[in-house]
């Protein structure tokens, strides 16, 4: 299906468009239910928006969306919000939108949320896009959770090896902090919320770890319930979270006495927690650099420090199967006499094996994501 906004769309008339459909299974890899189409038309450049349909996740808080805008839609407008909200109540998931820069296809699209209350993606095609997109969309909706998805990579260089001088080059990459705060704080939100709009660039299609993990790996505190603080500590580093002292950073905790703080991997805020003989007395969130109390909770849930969450029980499910790929593959080598190449891998592997079996975790965990999701076995 597909709309535009007559004469104030410049001359585009309506036509089919070549869609590239992306599998259910590389969505945005919370939500595997859905797809989407999106069109590869260099002329229309970032007229396209997507509006989704996503299965709601259980337990979470159901917020209506609120368009805040003291304007209305008009000229061709209502008709183009109109022709999109009817096709995706027919259960259409491909539509295109057709407009000039300032024809207002951001404010349609944000009509068309508001009037389908439905968590919605949209993908833009860089980084630069994503983040004015964002900002607009926050904009229409201040009481809504909008957030933004993009690479955190501000540098990658991926491994190599220099066949002429048998030089092998190790992957080195530096992450931005800032960007992977906001992709925790995004990927949080679809847990915990129904009202969730995410910008984000085709880094969403990649996978980040299981839900289903990442989910259950959260820990949920109350105030006035009972607790051991020793084994909430044991929880926090299994869920990857560091134990700090001087730099106190998202992702980390510290202990001072009978008080616990937590700094989330999403948040650029802390909360504090107060036990008492084990009895937890009070939550409170404060601010990282003056220490000021913003609030105060009866309940506050932590989410895990990384994405990709794994259980013991899984790591000694997945680690004899990648030693068996590892052992094929060190045949090969042999085989064909490749004795330094068959070192590296050897060595690399190993240490990787030992990194996931004593801390849960390794850099270039993705690397072992067709075990940790269980695909192909």
């Amino acid at each position: 299906m597909e709309t535009d906004f007559g004469e104030s769309s410049g001359g585009i008339k309506k036509r089919d468009f070549p869609f590239l459909t992306i599998p259910r299974s590389a969505l945005f890899p919370l939500y595997r239910d859905v797809s989407f189409g999106y069109t590869p038309d260099s002329v229309l450049q970032c007229s396209l928006r997507i509006g989704l349909s996503v299965s709601v996740p259980i337990e979470i808080a159901m917020h209506p969306f609120r368009l805040a805008s003291k304007y209305s839609p008009t000229g061709d407008q209502p008709q183009a919000i109109e022709a999109l909200c009817g096709s995706l109540e027919a259960g259409n998931r491909h539509q295109t939108l057709l407009g000039v820069t300032g024809s207002g296809k951001t404010f349609t699209m944000a009509n068309v949320i508001t009037r389908l209350q439905r968590p919605t993606l949209v993908i833009a095609h860089n980084k630069t896009l994503a983040a004015q997109l964002a900002q607009e969309f926050k904009e229409f909706f201040p009481d809504n959770a909008v957030h933004y998805f993009v690479s955190y990579y501000d540098y990658y260089q991926p491994e190599a090896f220099v066949v002429k001088t048998g030089q092998y080059i190790e992957k080195e990459a530096t992450i931005n902090e800032e960007i992977d705060r906001l992709r925790h704080a995004a990927t949080e939100s679809l847990l915990s919320r129904s009202d969730v709009i995410i910008v984000a660039s085709v880094s969403c299609i990649y996978g980040i770890g299981e839900k289903e993990d990442y989910g259950s790996g959260r820990m949920r505190f109350t105030a006035g319930e009972t607790y051991r603080l020793e084994s909430i500590l044991d929880s926090l580093v299994a869920l990857q979270f560091r134990r700090a002292t001087a730099d106190f950073l998202p992702g980390s905790f510290r202990v001072m006495g009978d008080q616990l703080e937590i700094f989330p991997a999403s948040s650029e805020t802390f909360w504090s927690f107060s036990f008492f003989d084990g009895e937890l007395e009070n939550i409170v969130r404060k601010e990282a650099v003056t220490n000021r109390v913003l609030e105060s909770a009866e309940s506050v849930t932590i989410f895990p420090a990384k994405h990709f969450v794994t259980s013991p029980d899984i790591v000694a499910e997945i680690v004899p199967k990648i030693r068996a790929e590892l052992d094929g593959r060190l045949r090969i080598f042999a085989e064909n006499g490749k004795l330094v190449e068959a070192e590296r891998l050897k060595m690399k592997t190993e240490y990787d094996i030992e990194m996931l079996t004593e801390v849960g975790y390794v850099n270039g965990i993705e690397n072992y994501s067709m075990y940790l999701s269980k695909r192909g076995f």
